[in-house]
Parts: C-alpha cells; sequence; structure tokens
C-alpha cells in the first residue's frame, strides 16, 4: 500500500519548493474547499467501491483517496507537534500535507480514514497512521469542515454512481445489477449535515 501511494503521487505530481503552492491537476482531483490552513481535494478518478474477492463490487463500501495540502503555518504546527510527541522530523522540513484513504459504509453510516499519510513536497511518504476508527456521518453537526467535505464527496457519488461502476475493476453481481437506482445504499444514505438543515428549519 505504501508503494503503490508513494508512486500514485509520484506520477501525479511534480517536487515543488516549499513556499510555492502545489498545484493538484483537476483531471485527477476535485477541489472541494479551502480553509486558512488546507486545501482540500478528493480523487475523483480512483474513487470508487471496494472490490470483493470475487471480484465483485461491494455497494455497501465506498473508498476514496484525498489530498489536504497545508500552508506554512500548519506545516510548523505539526512539526512542532511532532516535536513535543518526541517523533521524528526528519524530512518534515518539506512538508506540503497529507494523503488520507478515506471508507465510507454506507450501511452504517460511517466515515473511517483507513489510513493517514504525511507527504512532504515531492509527495513521498514521511509517515502514517492507520488507527483511525469509524465516524457515525450523522455526529457531524453541519459546522465541521470535514462534514463539508464528506457530504461534498458523497454528493459527487450519487451524481455519478454508473460512471463508478462503469470505471471499476469489479462487477456488479447478478442480484446487485437487478437493483434500480434508488435501491442502491449510496442513495438511501443521509447526507452529513442534512440534521443541522432540518433543525435550522424548525427553529
Amino acid at each position: 500500500m505504501k508503494k503503490f501511494l508513494i508512486a500514485l503521487l509520484l506520477i501525479i505530481f511534480p517536487a515543488v519548493a516549499l513556499a510555492a503552492p502545489v498545484k493538484v491537476p483537476d483531471e485527477v482531483y476535485k477541489w472541494v474547499q479551502s480553509t486558512p490552513r488546507g486545501n482540500y481535494y478528493f480523487n475523483y478518478q480512483v474513487c470508487g467501491y471496494k472490490v470483493k474477492l470475487d471480484g465483485t463490487l461491494d455497494l455497501n463500501t465506498l473508498v476514496v483517496p484525498t489530498i489536504c495540502t497545508y500552508d506554512e503555518v500548519q506545516i510548523k504546527d505539526v512539526v512542532q507537534k511532532r516535536r513535543w510527541n518526541n517523533k521524528s522530523t526528519r524530512g518534515y522540513n518539506i512538508l506540503a500535507g497529507r494523503a488520507d484513504y478515506l471508507q465510507f459504509d454506507l450501511k452504517n453510516n460511517t466515515v473511517q480514514v483507513t489510513r493517514r499519510a504525511d507527504i512532504d513536497n515531492t509527495f513521498t511518504e514521511l509517515d502514517s497512521d492507520t488507527s483511525g476508527k469509524p465516524v457515525k456521518l450523522s455526529d457531524f453537526t453541519g459546522t465541521e469542515v470535514a462534514c463539508k467535505f464528506y457530504r461534498e464527496i458523497l454528493i459527487w457519488a450519487k451524481q455519478n454512481n454508473d460512471w463508478m461502476i462503469r470505471r471499476s475493476r469489479g462487477k456488479l453481481s447478478a442480484k446487485d445489477s437487478r437493483l434500480k437506482p434508488e435501491d442502491f445504499p449510496l442513495y438511501k444514505l443521509p447526507l452529513p449535515g442534512d440534521d443541522a438543515d432540518d433543525n435550522e428549519t424548525n427553529d
């Protein structure tokens, strides 16, 4: 997995100087939002349903690679926190951001960062963490940065479900191929933040 991630990123991105903005190709990554500390993208060319061992698609599991590029303030903050925690900062003088692998469990209405990797300005992995736990999408209030990010990813997925299936390395099972669009788990999933919108309307 580590070698695959590094190879993918090295093909997609050129090396850049620390102070230079990272150019993320829009033919591969879709920009969702920017905050004072980072820019958030997801890979719409790779995201799709998890493939089971038998080669069929798991319609309950959506896997999405993402990128967040940092500004210099966030970079310094990450480095300082690593020092406080007595972690190695080797290579972190050229830290550029992080790469996350998201896994949406459409049946249980959760999202999990299954792998988070710090990446340098050549997009080589510096360190990674796989301790992320599933989080209920319904727990988001609608104001969090993560909530908007996840919401926009799921909206795009719902609008492009047929395309994701066509370009997938797996195939629909005989049973799933007979499903009507509205019966796909993806379309039954409430979007994060919907409850917050309802509460505002009712106030």
